[in-house]
């Protein structure tokens, strides 16, 4: 099934996954400042306003009668000009009428008491909110409640307008967001640059691996980064082992061709000068069965060597074991040889499942053959781990083999034992199989007594 291409590169996905992110954080920032400031801001205006509330509590904490006549004299114009937001207002609390005197800047009018609004004191014991002054103005207002002894109980209350504090905060979101817009495209600039510098060797494996498909490279050449460079090792294993699929091709389908050369001469020499139908009739089914057998045996090993690079291949070890025996321990029923293994359930061998059971029933065939009464398969103590290899074990306790003899059955079509059934290229075909997948096999003496074959694989 082909590829179907995304819309975005992967290119684009970073640059635009880096943008968003450089935006959001600066979005952030801009607002996170902004607040900070504006709490900054406000304290600034705060430590204003308390100035003035601490000369108000110093006048009416004077103790002559005569120098309270002086309260309110602050040192600034504006509280003395109408309606110019900038008020004050001290009001007695526990006179029978609520004595009220302020700045002349509030014209008769009144600042609404935060004592009555239950805005409880911060630290400084200073009542602090945002107000509507006579004027409908928006006014930062800042409160006081002090007691003077038998002179009474007083809220001192400061007031001014809150558009300052706005004006200042209009002033850095300007500043802040103007900062931000150039610092955003400087950065966006900037991770433009760097997805281009870090995609660079990804386009020129790109460019590598072109070279190798159109045939004007053998492998892909070239310097690359310590993330890139195993992916280009294992590239560059995969076009070996392309190229080595496809050199055993072409090398069993000469093996095939050469192994019927021979048969074939025969057969067409007998035709020729046999001395009768008869003997040219066994000739031709002798010579017919070799090379049937032939044929069979070089095609399992192109296909098997076609597929042993192939990716993906994997078998279950267990499932398959326990098939094989049930059937050769049926075939075998009337000799009454029984089978068993002790295989872990866990066991996968990385390959394709035709091999494993073309290398597994060769192993089996060859035991019940010999066995006397019965076969055990079981895995080498240590092996069978996780990637690394399997070495399963095939028993039986039939007559077993010399040692001599036993190098000499691995050889292609050898067999020491003519009056048994079969062409001789079974353990041959295993071994064929098992050197495809960076395996081996090996015969030894059994425990049971007869012939023990070592079959080691590849596992995931």
């Amino acid at each position: 099934m082909p590829f179907r291409s995304h819309r975005f590169s992967l290119g684009t996905r970073l640059f635009l996954s880096a943008a968003f992110c450089c935006v959001l954080i600066l979005v952030l920032a801009g607002v996170g400042l902004t607040t900070f400031y504006r709490r900054s801001a406000e304290r600034g205006f705060d430590e204003r306003l308390s100035v003035y509330i601490k000369q108000l509590v110093a006048d009416l904490a004077a103790p002559p009668e005569t120098e309270r006549q002086t309260v309110g004299d602050l040192g600034e114009p504006r509280f003395d000009l109408p309606l110019t937001g900038w008020y004050w207002q001290i009001v007695r609390l526990d006179g029978e009428r609520p004595t009220i005197r302020s700045s002349r800047s509030l014209v008769g009018g009144q600042l609404p008491k935060l004592l009555d609004q239950d805005i409880a004191p911060n630290s400084r014991g200073l009542r602090e909110s945002y107000v509507s002054g006579p004027d409908d103005r928006l006014l930062r207002i800042l409160e006081r409640e002090i007691d003077v002894g038998e002179d009474g109980r007083f809220t001192v209350a400061v007031a001014a307008p809150a558009d300052e504090i706005e004006g200042d905060i209009q002033d850095f979101r300007f500043a802040l967001t103007m900062t931000f817009v150039l610092l955003g495209l400087i950065l966006v600039a900037s991770t433009l640059v760097q997805v281009r510098f870090g995609l660079r060797p990804l386009v020129r494996l790109r460019a590598a691996v072109g070279t190798v498909r159109t045939g004007e490279a053998p492998r892909i050449l070239g310097d690359y980064p310590p993330d890139l460079a195993p992916l280009a090792g294992e590239l560059n294993q995969l076009i070996d082992t392309n190229r080595e699929i496809l050199e055993r091709a072409r090398t069993q389908v000469g093996n095939l061709a050469h192994a019927l050369k021979t048969p074939l001469s025969v057969m067409m020499n007998e035709a020729e000068a046999g001395p009768g139908e008869a003997h040219l009739a066994q000739t031709v089914k002798a010579q017919t069965a070799v090379m049937r057998d032939q044929v069979q045996y070089y095609l399992d090993r192109a296909r098997a060597a076609a597929l042993s690079g192939a990716l993906g291949g994997v078998t279950e070890v267990a499932p398959s074991l326990e098939a094989l025996l049930r059937t050769f321990m049926k075939i075998s029923q009337e000799r009454g040889i029984r089978g068993s293994h002790t295989v872990p359930g866990r066991l996968r061998f990385r390959g394709e499942k035709q091999d494993f059971e073309e290398m597994l029933g060769n192993l089996l065939d060859n035991a019940f053959k010999w066995a006397g009464t019965r076969v055990e398969v079981s895995l080498e103590p240590g092996t069978g781990n996780p990637g690394e290899p399997l070495a399963l074990l095939i028993d039986d306790d039939g007559p077993g083999l010399p040692e001599a003899a036993m190098a000499e059955v691995l050889k292609r079509g050898r067999r020491l034992d003519e009056t048994t059934p079969g062409s001789g290229l079974g353990l041959s075909i295993v071994v064929d199989l098992a050197k495809l997948y960076g395996g081996e096999l090996a015969l030894y003496r059994s425990p049971l007594g007869g012939l023990r074959a070592r079959l080691v694989l590849p596992s995931v």
